[in-house]
């Protein structure tokens, strides 16, 4: 009896190993039917002269394959930016709005089966925007075209990087008979915009 179980034992522990060995050495990527969540965080700052401008945003986002190489999603964002400027040793904020976006996105995966994969990305936000400095409203739409990369860490997780993006932005300021104000060109101005996050495949 003591030898069967010792035997069982020996067996299962072999089939756990080499089970473990086999999942560790699968190949990371993506396919059709998978289901990913990641959570992205932006950070941006610049100055110019007397002028600071930073921006935050974190968006947790929630996709699915369609096909071995397109991904659909969803995803929720809580941002704020901030302007000051700085006159001798006086600070003064000119702008201090928060904004919560809910959006949806496509995404091309160039080797979705490969470690690392380059993305092209497309979005569409509705954004509600508070501005703390005279407590106002507005609402915003925006149409973002951008690009990334994702490098499994194991089969499940990834790292993700975001590198700035094109984007159309429309702005009601409130409403009640103002002006939008409708801009287009790269996000922060500039290509150096990048987003970090981290990708859970399940």
């Amino acid at each position: 009896m003591k030898k069967i179980i010792v035997t069982a034992l020996a067996v299962f522990a072999f089939t756990f190993a080499n089970a473990q060995e086999k999942n560790e050495n699968s190949i990371a990527g993506f396919s059709k039917g998978d289901v990913f969540a990641t959570g992205s965080i932006g950070l941006s700052s610049a100055k110019t002269g007397d002028l600071k401008d930073s921006k935050f945003a974190f968006a947790p986002k929630l996709a699915f394959f369609v096909t071995d190489n397109i991904a659909v999603g969803a995803k929720i964002e809580f941002g704020s930016e901030k302007k000051e400027t700085k006159i001798g040793s006086v600070k003064t904020k000119t702008l201090d709005n928060s904004v919560f976006t809910g959006g949806v996105f496509g995404r091309y995966y160039f080797t979705p089966a490969s470690k690392f994969s380059l993305f092209a990305n497309l979005g569409v936000d509705f954004s509600g925007v508070k501005n703390k400095l005279n407590d106002t409203k507005a609402k915003q739409f925006e149409a973002t075209l951008g690009a990334g990369f994702n490098v499994f860490l194991s089969p499940n997780f990834a790292l993700e990087c975001g590198v700035g993006a094109l984007s159309y932005k429309s702005n009601d300021n409130g409403g009640k008979g103002a002006p939008k104000t409708n801009t287009f060109g790269l996000i922060g101005g500039e290509w150096t915009v990048v987003t970090l996050g981290l990708n859970y495949k399940f």
